[in-house]
């Protein structure tokens, strides 16, 4: 990855100075990759090997551009101990201060290793890209490390794109990818906005696989996403969304519990008689329900509209709301396709039962 970015970026500009940097766990990768800073002329000590995540060996370092491709839901229970560690003794001032994603996936935890190397706005900024499967995206709800980590890039309005990539793209998994573009310094036009790029048709078969590897971005493909970044547009591809750009806050949301009485056997509400409760409905937990209200819409009248009419002794419990975000990249590109006429699914039905009962009428001659 650094030698191409390397390739690539003196061919854009061959009087830059770039100075590479790396971390790699893999001991062959990280043999190859110092062996071709040391032919490149890079100084080969920036090239670091150990974990990344429990074992910063880039402390206190920021750069202009990242970019890394962790890997797809791991779980981290092996260094969980340095994580919390970290997370709990520096908070904000260390890599993990806005949460931390459940242990199965640490995905995301290599998403704020990240934000944390970026050069500060004041000093010019940074920018990097990193490849994610699609939990990041929406898994945890309100509350959850995953949650507060997405609130936290968004709030804070890190998050220029996503790219949805095709199916098939990478030698140990088929899964869909994302790549995720985050920067601390957007330009006016972008500042407060996400864009979403489904680019998962943009794709060339490969003449031959490399395992799960079946699909390839053509040169075409690529200028065809990068103008598409680059024109920052909603745009469509024969009729259907392929960008589309929202508001940080629209993929926030409150969670509000809803809460209903108990009742006694005569149907009458039970009231507390102690505490703060004292003299108020005392809620039935097997009534209790949850609510996600749009970050844009205000609570009480989405209560109003959506709850009282079905449930007219409902309240809202103020002390459990929680907010929340999730980007669901998929039902944004979704578009509704109408079913068939039911008279041509009973047509078809219809021949194929009469091929049956002809087969049936072959075996029993």
């Amino acid at each position: 990855m650094l030698s191409v970015a390397d390739e690539h970026l003196s061919s854009l500009n061959p009087s830059a100075r770039l100075v590479m940097y790396g971390q790699e766990l893999n001991p062959e990768s990280y043999a190859i990759c110092k062996a071709d800073m040391l032919i490149k002329g890079q100084d080969v000590a920036n090239i670091i090997f150990g974990n990344t995540l429990s074992a910063d060996g880039l402390h206190g370092k920021h750069f202009d551009y990242m970019l890394s491709n962790p890997p797809f839901g791991v779980e981290w229970k092996k260094i969980e101990k340095e994580i919390r560690k970290e997370a709990a003794q520096m908070g904000y001032d260390g890599r993990f201060g806005p949460g931390l994603p459940r242990v199965s996936d640490g995905s995301l935890l290599f998403l704020l290793h990240l934000i944390s190397k970026m050069r500060p706005a004041v000093d010019g900024g940074s920018r990097f890209g990193i490849v994610l499967n699609g939990s990041p995206l929406f898994t945890g709800g309100a509350g959850s490390g995953e949650s507060e980590i997405r609130r936290y890039v968004l709030e804070n309005d890190l998050v220029e794109a996503i790219i949805g990539l095709p199916t098939d793209m990478f030698y140990n998994t088929g899964i869909s990818t994302y790549i995720w573009i985050v920067s601390n310094r957007k330009p006016a036009e972008r500042k407060g906005k996400t864009q979403l790029i489904d680019a998962s048709s943009f794709w060339q078969k490969m003449r031959k696989s490399l395992g799960s590897k079946r699909k390839e971005l053509s040169p075409e493909h690529i200028d065809d996403i990068t103008r598409l970044f680059g024109q920052f547009e909603e745009a469509t591809r024969d009729g259907v969304p392929i960008s589309r750009i929202f508001n940080n806050e629209d993929f926030g949301y409150r969670t509000i519990t809803v809460e209903r009485p108990e009742r006694d056997a005569a149907g009458q509400i039970v009231l507390g008689s102690k505490g703060k409760g004292k003299g108020k409905p005392v809620p039935d937990s097997s009534l209790r329900d949850t609510e996600n209200v749009p970050l844009s819409e205000n609570v009480e009248t989405y209560f109003k509209r959506e709850v009282l009419p079905h449930a007219p002794d409902a309240w809202i419990d103020q002390d459990k709301t929680k907010v929340g975000y999730e980007i669901p990249f998929n039902r944004h590109f979704y578009v509704f396709k109408p079913p068939r006429p039911l008279a041509e699914i009973d047509a078809e039905l219809k021949g194929v039962t009469d091929r049956i009962l002809t087969m049936i009428g072959g075996l029993t001659k």
